[in-house]
């Protein structure tokens, strides 16, 4: 009877190489881990604009679209996204008619604003937006990458630069969003 027990229980070096095992496909499954995972429906719905930040080329931290920016970010469920961002103070133009208006105040109104459209693309930490309209041209047929940081019912997105924007070399921008309920 001794010898059956003998054979049929595991050796203390046996054990000792399970728990090894065990914990080490612990460690690696806590160190891969970022806590629950975010799909595309995480970003789904409306957020509103709370504040944008620029990182100068010199570390200078500047207000992007001004001190009370405005601005709104739609996700579907279906992969479609649109944006606008404006100043907060914009002027409004001398007439009704936006082709009419004088040059220089469209000039100023498109400067302080930007509105794109098209499809995005969400990995977890990353969102791409596949720009198809956009009040900039050049934007149009473009992929803008933002880093992802979402908890609950606010959003950051970083836009990683560099990029030149007003004169200025921007090195990264930090847009906060609130989902609007």
């Amino acid at each position: 009877m001794l010898e059956f027990a003998l054979a049929v229980a595991p050796r203390e070096s046996e054990t000792s190489m399970s728990k090894w095992i065990f914990a080490l496909a612990l460690a690696a499954v806590t160190a891969f881990s970022n806590g629950p995972a975010q799909t595309s429906k995480t970003l789904v719905g409306t957020w509103k604009l709370e504040s944008a930040t620029i990182t100068t080329d010199k570390g200078e931290m500047r207000n992007s679209w001004g001190a009370h920016p405005i601005g709104f970010l739609t996700y579907t469920e279906d992969g479609r996204m649109s944006a606008i961002l404006t100043l907060d103070d914009r002027k409004p133009l001398s007439v009704s008619d936006f082709i009419s208006a004088p040059a220089n105040e469209r000039a100023e109104a498109f400067a302080t604003m930007t509105a794109y459209a098209g499809r995005y693309t969400f990995s977890g930490k990353e969102v791409i937006h596949h720009v198809e309209a956009a009040s900039m041209p050049n934007d149009v047929g473009t992929d803008l990458k933002r880093s992802v940081s979402l908890d609950g019912d606010r959003l950051v997105l970083l836009v990683a630069g560099p990029y030149l924007r007003g004169g200025i070399m921007v090195r990264s921008q930090e847009l906060i969003w609130k989902r609007i309920k």
